[in-house]
C-alpha cells in the first residue's frame, strides 16, 4: 500500500511541470494575444494533427497531458489532440529498451505510432471542421470554475494554483487505479491477453487505456515473451496516452465530446491491431 502511495506521488510530480507551462502558455495567450495572433493560431490548425504526432512520439507521456489542456481551451483542434494521444510513447521505450528489444523494432513501433495519428488526426479534422471553431472551455471558464483570481494573481501564481488542484485530481486519481491493479492483479490482467482470439484486440485496446505504467509494463513484456502479437501490442499502445484522456475529462466539461474522443482512439487501436495482424 506505501508503494502504491509512493508510485502515484512520483508519477504526478513527474507530470507537475507539464501541467505548469501548459497553464502559463494558456494564460499569456488569453491575456497578452492580440485578436491579429490569434487569428494567425487558428489559421494553422490545419497543420496541428501533423506537428501533434511528432510530438506525441516522442518517448514521454507529458505532451498527452499539455495536449488535453491545449484542447479544452480549443487551442488545438481535436484531431491534433487525438495524434498526439495516439501517438504517445509513454513508458515502452525504456521498457523495450531494458528488455534488450532490437532499436529498430522500436523505431518502427514509435514511427508506425506517429503515422497512425497524424493520419486519424487529419481525418477527424475534416470531419469535425465545423466543430473546431466552436468556442469551448477557455482557460478564463476555468477560472471561475474554480473561483480564483487569475486577473490579479498575475500568470505564474494562477499558472500554479491551477497546476495544484490539477495535480491533487491526478494523484487522487492515481491512486485509485493502481488500488484496482493491485486488488486485481497485474497476472490476471495478463491472463485476460493469452486468448488467442479477435477479442484480444479489445482486451489490448481497453488495458491500453488505463494511465498507469502498468498497461505499457504488461503489453510490452507480454510481447517480448512472444504471449501477444504485433497487433495486440499496437492496440494498447496505440490507446496508451498516459494520463491525457483522464485530464481531458477533468478539464473539458463537454462530456459527450470526450466520450466520442475515448471511443475513437479505442476502436482504431482495436481496428488497427486486427489490420496489422492479417497483413503482417
Amino acid at each position: 500500500m506505501i508503494d502504491i502511495l509512493i508510485d502515484s506521488l512520483i508519477d504526478t510530480l513527474k507530470l507537475l511541470p507539464y501541467l505548469f507551462v501548459t497553464f502559463i502558455a494558456l494564460e499569456y495567450l488569453e491575456h497578452k494575444l492580440s485578436k491579429k495572433n490569434e487569428k494567425l493560431l487558428a489559421k494553422n490548425k490545419k497543420y496541428g494533427p501533423i506537428i501533434g504526432g511528432l510530438l506525441g512520439g516522442l518517448p514521454q507521456c507529458g505532451f498527452s497531458a499539455m495536449a488535453s489542456n491545449l484542447f479544452s481551451s480549443r487551442v488545438i483542434t481535436i484531431g491534433t489532440l487525438i495524434a498526439v494521444f495516439l501517438s504517445t510513447s509513454d513508458e515502452m521505450l525504456p521498457i523495450m529498451i531494458g528488455e534488450k528489444m532490437s532499436i529498430l523494432s522500436i523505431i518502427n513501433l514509435i514511427g508506425f505510432k506517429i503515422i497512425i495519428g497524424i493520419i486519424v488526426g487529419l481525418i477527424i479534422d475534416l470531419i469535425y471542421k465545423g466543430n473546431n471553431k466552436k468556442a469551448g472551455f477557455e482557460i478564463h471558464d476555468m477560472c471561475e470554475q474554480e473561483h480564483c483570481e487569475c486577473e490579479h494573481d498575475g500568470i505564474l501564481l494562477s499558472s500554479f494554483k491551477h497546476t495544484l488542484k490539477i495535480g491533487l485530481f491526478i494523484l487522487i486519481a492515481n491512486i485509485l487505479i493502481s488500488l484496482i491493479i493491485y486488488f486485481i492483479g497485474e497476472d490476471e490482467l495478463s491472463k485476460i491477453l493469452l486468448h488467442k482470439n479477435i477479442l484480444t484486440y479489445f482486451a489490448s485496446s481497453l488495458i491500453g487505456l488505463i494511465p498507469n505504467c502498468a498497461s505499457s509494463v504488461i503489453l510490452t513484456e507480454l510481447y517480448i515473451s512472444k504471449f501477444i502479437t504485433i497487433g495486440n501490442l499496437l492496440s494498447g499502445l496505440l490507446t496508451g496516452s498516459g494520463l491525457g484522456i483522464l485530464l481531458l475529462f477533468k478539464t473539458n466539461k463537454n462530456i459527450k465530446e470526450n466520450i466520442a474522443i475515448l471511443s475513437i482512439i479505442y476502436f482504431v487501436g482495436v481496428i488497427v491491431g486486427i489490420i496489422v495482424d492479417l497483413v503482417y
